[in-house]
């Protein structure tokens, strides 16, 4: 019997202030696939995420509609969330607090922000902890109240958050949003040793430079449909992206990173 998909959507339709936002979306994520779901601006990628999330759900009047993760279309949030990480800008600022870096990772076993006192810490919960500030290389920020990183040290501090349930993926939404160049080749970085770890990516972004070596599918997206799905050299073309993105766009590969201009 074939394993369920990491993430399947079927004819999903979703509205937002009377606008169709994404318009009978269909596309299948397998289980250990990384991949890149790119687009411009308003191609629906943000509502793509929410509905993963459950903050938003397909139009239920829409014929033969389905989304299911891992086989399933009924999740309780809190149980998905362990199986499913979100490594988000929202997810950021939720989490920046005046707490060490340490108990805003070990407090993702907690459903929680920090350690509240009827928490119980279990030395595996402390061990699983350890574990992943080592592989992120930020044991050094343990103590560091998250408030007083920078952004490209918060956002490791989330993905280890993320990654200590050992969830089968990871959705990292525009990763790279707001840092300089030195920072987005550490977090770049860092997703290649999650992929390594064989924790699938799903790469939500419109920017190129962001799509690490390990993503090998790329999906697109324009006014919420899919406009192209297949493998990352056939598509990161200049005139697939000019017709994706509505303007000239020129690609180059370099070190197995794609850059437009």
């Amino acid at each position: 019997m074939n394993a369920p998909a990491l993430i399947e959507y079927r004819n999903v339709t979703v509205w937002r202030a009377g606008r169709k936002v994404l318009d009978r979306l269909t596309f299948a994520i397998p289980m250990g696939q990384h991949v890149a779901i790119l687009g411009p601006n308003g191609c629906g990628k943000s509502t793509l995420i929410k509905t993963i999330t459950r903050d938003l759900y397909p139009d239920p009047d829409e014929e033969d509609t389905a989304l299911a993760i891992l086989g399933r279309r009924v999740w309780n949030i809190f149980d998905l969330r362990p199986l499913l990480g979100i490594v988000s800008y929202d997810w950021l600022q939720f989490c920046t607090r005046d707490y060490p870096a340490w108990e805003i990772v070990i407090s993702g076993f907690l459903g929680s922000i920090g350690i509240w006192p009827n928490h119980t810490v279990t030395p595996e919960m402390e061990r699983r902890t350890r574990e992943v500030l080592d592989l992120l290389e930020i044991s050094h920020l343990a103590d560091r109240p998250t408030q007083e990183l920078s952004s490209g040290e918060s956002r490791r501090v989330l993905i280890a958050r993320a990654l200590v349930h050992g969830p089968k993926a990871l959705v990292f939404d525009e990763p790279t949003n707001s840092l300089d160049l030195h920072a987005s080749h550490g977090l770049r970085e860092v997703m290649r040793k999650v992929a390594a770890e064989g924790v699938g990516i799903i790469l939500v972004t419109h920017h190129l430079p962001d799509i690490i070596p390990e993503v090998d599918r790329v999906i697109m997206l324009k006014d919420g449909r899919v406009f192209a799905d297949g493998p990352k050299a056939e598509l990161l073309t200049g005139p697939t992206m000019t017709a994706l993105f509505s303007t000239p766009v020129e690609v180059e590969r370099r070190n197995g990173l794609y850059h437009a201009w």
